[in-house]
């Protein structure tokens, strides 16, 4: 009983932040929404997101949806991931991925289980050839207090579980003075901090993306820009919420 009491105890003290975001994608214009609800106090949090497609891109990618969730502890002021889940579903199949990290020991187990017709089909269990205390969510809402608007210039390397093509790193750079001037074209000009993660995809153009990051006063990220995907445009992301 006394466990309990203590459970509802953390939740009464934790603050939920609803974080909407519409994306939109070059020639084809609105193509969904993604719903992050954020609920923390001092030692804990948890995100949980969901991203529904719109117009063409339902139809191109057969009614997708996607479902993440992280869960973990507060440090410094920065949220660090004890466990990521991913669930897609697509038609008659489903696909989720389950994330465990040991920071004590510094590994991180994948498990990923597979259904087709609601028979599964795959499990399997592997340990990760590195270690990161952050997932793809804490990633991104840790940016505001991760990265500091000076120096100006500098790039800082993370490591995120749910990018193993790229070993989990991830860089993210400040602009310079001369740079910043061409982000307040594509994210605004009323950023608080503005940076760029460089990352690797297949469906980029050249094979390796560029995103761009606008974070607000409040310090949650409220537009991001990916440049020119297979000559389509601008994949964008405002915050509507």
């Amino acid at each position: 009983m006394s466990g309990l009491f203590l459970l509802l105890g953390s939740f009464a003290s934790a603050k939920m932040t609803q974080l909407d975001y519409r994306a939109t994608f070059g020639i084809f214009g609105t193509v969904g929404t993604i719903e992050n609800r954020l609920t923390q106090n001092a030692k804990t949090y948890e995100i949980d997101t969901k991203v529904t497609l719109a117009g063409l891109a339902k139809v191109l990618m057969g009614g997708q949806t996607e479902h993440y969730v992280s869960k973990g502890h507060m440090r410094n002021g920065l949220m660090v991931s004890d466990f990521y889940q991913m669930t897609s579903k697509k038609r008659n199949k489903r696909v989720i991925k389950e994330y465990h990290i040991d920071h004590k020991k510094k590994y991180v187990t994948k498990r990923v289980r597979k259904w087709r017709k609601e028979k599964l089909v795959e499990d399997r269990t592997e340990k990760l050839k590195f270690y990161a205390k952050d997932d793809l969510l804490t990633l991104y809402f840790n940016l505001g207090n991760a990265v500091k608007q000076k120096p100006k210039g500098r790039t800082y390397l993370f490591k995120s579980v749910g990018l193993e093509k790229q070993n989990g790193e991830v860089q993210i750079t400040i602009p310079d003075d001369v740079q910043v001037t061409d982000y307040k074209k594509d994210l605004g000009q009323d950023a608080k901090i503005y940076a760029k993660a460089f990352i690797h995809q297949k469906n980029f153009r050249k094979k390796k993306g560029d995103i761009l990051l606008a974070v607000a006063k409040d310090g949650f990220i409220h537009k991001s820009v990916i440049k020119d995907i297979l000559f389509y445009g601008d994949a964008k992301l405002t915050r509507i919420k």
